[in-house]
């Protein structure tokens, strides 16, 4: 799986490099794909089409590495933080595994409940700041 996951970041770096119009994307131009290809895996799963889901994943993840490595580029995020960041918020909205073992669902849903709003807490707290580092006032 390694492997082919770094096969296909080679290959958007590549065409990062050498494709006029991947090199002229920038977040805001790209974000509607995106929103596309995320509509297109909702549909495939609407439709119970297993081909078309693996095939819309794919798209998908392609276009997050797409992104990323634009990210990269305007020196906004890594990969590593993304991946890094997904995992720690994962594991930290699945207490009843790691911290309060439960099996109850009215506790789980409850245990979720209260960390989503720390989340949103702590998220409201943040300095905002521009994302985007060609984004004009």
């Amino acid at each position: 799986m390694k492997d082919a996951f770094e096969k296909l970041v080679h290959l958007n770096h590549h065409l990062g490099t050498e494709c006029a119009w991947c090199k002229q994307q920038t977040i805001e131009s790209f974000s509607k794909h995106i929103l596309e290809e995320a509509k297109e895996v909702e549909l495939a799963i609407q439709q119970n089409d297993a081909d078309e889901l693996r095939e819309e994943l794919g798209d998908l993840l392609y276009n997050i590495i797409f992104l990323t490595r634009i990210a990269e580029k305007d020196s906004l995020f890594t990969m590593k933080d993304i991946l890094d960041g997904a995992h720690q918020k994962i594991c930290g909205r699945h207490k009843h595994v790691f911290e309060e073992k439960t099996d109850n669902l009215d506790r789980i849903w409850e245990l979720y409940h209260e960390v989503k709003a720390k989340e949103k807490e702590e998220k409201l707290k943040r300095v905002k700041r521009p994302i985007f580092p060609n984004t004009t006032p």
